[in-house]
């Protein structure tokens, strides 16, 4: 299953490269036509800002997955073994249950803005809600798979502490 993973969020790295690349050329190209030219490319804004949206959605993928979300040990660092495996469910039902209610909101939104055009690019809005369905169930699996493995004993003891900022 890591493996599968492991190469899931190579494919989302090299996306999240081709995205802000794509953001840059079309960026630096508009404020070039603006001032070389008095004139600019005019879907360059609102699709930077989708690519942002969407740079921003896979980039949480590899944060869950690499579990680099910021995190204090003020509590967990104090508790037993135990302790520290009770709060590593709840908090990852937590998570799962914020993922299910994302991807029902995404869900809904995409639904919904289907008919509805973009401004300048003329596409379906419902792309920009995509991702979060695409995040929301990939941030579940993890989750639900981290779960798993606690519950089988499959889970290193390492895994139950929280990387401070520094270490990170």
């Amino acid at each position: 299953m890591n493996l599968i993973l492991d190469r899931y969020c190579k494919i989302i790295e090299a996306l999240l490269v081709a995205l802000l690349a794509a953001m840059v050329v079309l960026v630096f190209g508009n404020v070039f036509l603006r001032y070389a030219f008095n004139s600019g490319i005019a879907v360059s804004e609102e699709l930077s800002r989708w690519l942002f949206v969407w740079m921003t959605f896979l980039g949480a993928i590899i944060g869950v997955h690499e579990r680099a979300h910021l995190g204090t040990d003020f509590l967990v660092g104090k508790l037993s073994i135990t302790g520290k495996k009770i709060l590593f469910a709840i908090s990852h039902l937590l998570m799962i249950a914020i993922c299910y209610v994302m991807f029902k909101g995404g869900w809904e939104q995409t639904i919904i803005n289907l008919g509805t055009e973009s401004a300048t690019m003329g596409i379906p809005v419902a792309w920009v809600f995509v991702v979060s369905l695409i995040f929301s169930a990939s941030a579940g699996v993890m989750l639900l798979g981290d779960l798993i493995r606690l519950l089988t004993g499959r889970l290193n003891l390492e895994e139950l502490e929280i990387r401070e900022s520094e270490e990170a």
